[in-house]
Parts: C-alpha cells; structure tokens; sequence
C-alpha cells in the first residue's frame, strides 16, 4: 500500500511539472481572447524575429536571437538598435524583460529615420541593473529628462525593479493628454509630451542640441542593444486612438 501510495504522488509530480510548464509556455508570447477583443497587438511570437529590423536596415544583426522563447540580445557589440516593423502614434505598451547583472538597455518611442541615432529623435524609457550599472540614470526613467521622486518609505529614489535574473514588468502610456512610466504595477511619474514643462527639460538637456528631438508623434518602437544583455517576452501593444 505504501509503494502505491509513493508510486501515485510520483506520478502526480510529474504530472503537475508537466501541466505547469505547458502552461507557462501557452501563457508567454500569446493573446488572450479578452486582450484581441481590446486591441491588443502581439509584437513578438516567442519563435522567430518576423517584425523587428535594426535601425536603418532591413536586417536583424546576429546579437539578436531568439532564445528559450525571448526576444534576446546575446552580443551588444552585434546587435544595435532593433525596431518594430510598424510605426505607432499612441499607444499603451506591456512588456516584460530581465536584465543582466550591470546591463544597460531602453525602450525608445517614435523613433524615426531622421536622426544618425535611434535616441536622437526618440524619447527613452531606460532600463538597467539597478545595483551595477555604470549609468546614473536609473530604470523607468525618463532618459535625461524625468525620474521618480523619493520614496518616504527609504528615503531614496523610488525603485519597483526586481533582481537581475527575475522578470520586470513595464506598462508604458503614450498619449497626447497623458504619458505615464510604470514598473510593476508602481507608477513612476507622469508627463505630457511638448507641454512647456517638457519641452523646458528637453531644452536644459543635452537633448536641446538635437533638433529633432521628440518631435514626431509616430515612429518605430526600438530596444537598445548595445550596452549589455537584455532578454524581452510578451511584448504587447494597444493602439490608443485620438480625435484629431
């Protein structure tokens, strides 16, 4: 009776592994009824790179690969920028990324071929390793622009990041009326594009050298790639339409 019973929790072990992981597989890189019903746009299909170029290329460079089901750069010094096929004006985007230990990486918006850089006209949502990265601005900032203000609870500036080697979850809202940055679920700030408080900051920083700066409301999304490893999955985007 005890071997049947051991026997029997084994095989129910196994099975629940086996269950879990079908799951968490079926989960990563999908649509869900609900999110199709919304508007929800999958940018990544966890197999392959259909729908990414780099920045002024019709080509994904090798430092770019698919790996276990994430949108991965494995070599910063061969993998650049890389876009979104598609252009977007606004937008709420969902996505989630891990990051090296003392990795650097960003999501920039309304990039376009304009500039000689991808950051060069898109505004950039910063992402890094908190405790090692060499680059003072830290992740969910607003690139030279905005950061979130001082946490009561440590006295510090506020941080929802997780660990290198767990998974982050970004919400980014790009409209007209509002922008918000938020990691986690924790909002980090809010902003409007081209209000005069903006465009102030843009002024005073070394952004106000670069004409182009910010100044297009369409363009491509774009992760950086060239300042360490960066891993990316369920990357999904909702058009927001605007009255004009």
């Amino acid at each position: 009776m005890l071997r049947h019973t051991y026997m029997t929790l084994i095989a129910l072990t196994i099975l629940y592994v086996f269950v879990g992981t079908a799951e968490s597989q079926e989960v990563n890189n999908t649509l869900t009824p609900e999110e199709k019903a919304a508007g929800w746009q999958l940018l990544f299909n966890g197999e392959d790179l259909k729908g990414w170029h780099n920045f002024k290329s019709q080509k994904v460079r090798a430092g770019w690969q698919v790996r276990n089901g994430t949108l991965a750069c494995v070599d910063p010094h061969n993998a650049g920028d890389l876009c979104t096929d598609g252009q977007y004006d606004w937008f709420e985007l969902n996505i989630e990324y891990n990051i090296s230990s003392g990795g650097n990486s960003g999501i920039m918006y309304h990039v376009t071929d304009q500039g000689r850089r991808a950051w060069q006209t898109g505004p950039e949502f910063q992402l890094e390793d908190n405790e090692k990265a060499a680059d003072k601005v830290r992740c969910g900032w607003l690139y030279g622009l905005y950061q979130p203000p001082v946490d009561p609870s440590t006295g510090k500036t506020l941080d929802a990041t997780k660990p290198v080697g767990q998974w982050n979850h970004i919400r980014l809202i790009i409209t007209p009326e509002k922008c918000a940055h938020i990691i986690n679920g924790v909002t980090y700030f809010e902003y409007v594009l081209g209000s005069e408080d903006f465009n102030n900051r843009v002024k005073n920083s070394k952004f106000g050298r670069m004409p182009l700066f910010a100044k297009f409301d369409k363009g491509y999304l774009t992760l950086q790639g060239d300042h360490g490893q960066v891993s990316f999955r369920n990357i999904k985007i909702r058009p927001i339409p605007v009255d004009k």
